[in-house]
């Protein structure tokens, strides 16, 4: 019988507030790959950080300034993002959003 987890019920989790105006929901995940949910409130801001993980980022919804190792862009509804390891970035929105975010490996530190 494998451990592993194949499905994810959206009735099985919920949104946590993770900054001022920020929360973020876990979503499917393995040790290997994680996905999450975010809503963000207009003015909400994903302060500058760093992690040794890869990330993608898609925006499902709003505007967002994005700050990915210093170079600065605006993005909306369907542009998508991807951040090296260690590589420092962070978000300002512009107007209420969200996003998913992807993650390899799985951010064990979301799981706490």
């Amino acid at each position: 019988m494998s451990k592993i987890q194949n499905y994810f019920l959206d009735a099985d989790s919920e949104f946590k507030e993770v900054d001022p105006g920020v929360e973020r929901k876990v979503l499917a995940h393995s040790e290997n790959l994680m996905i999450c949910h975010l809503r963000f409130k207009k003015g909400a801001v994903g302060s500058l950080h760093q992690h040794f993980h890869e990330q993608c980022t898609y925006i499902i919804k709003g505007k967002f300034e994005f700050d990915i190792g210093g170079n600065k862009m605006i993005l909306s509804a369907g542009d998508s993002t991807y951040k090296e390891p260690n590589v420092i970035h962070g978000a300002v929105c512009l107007e209420e959003g969200e996003l998913i975010d992807i993650f390899t490996p799985e951010r064990k530190d979301f799981l706490k």
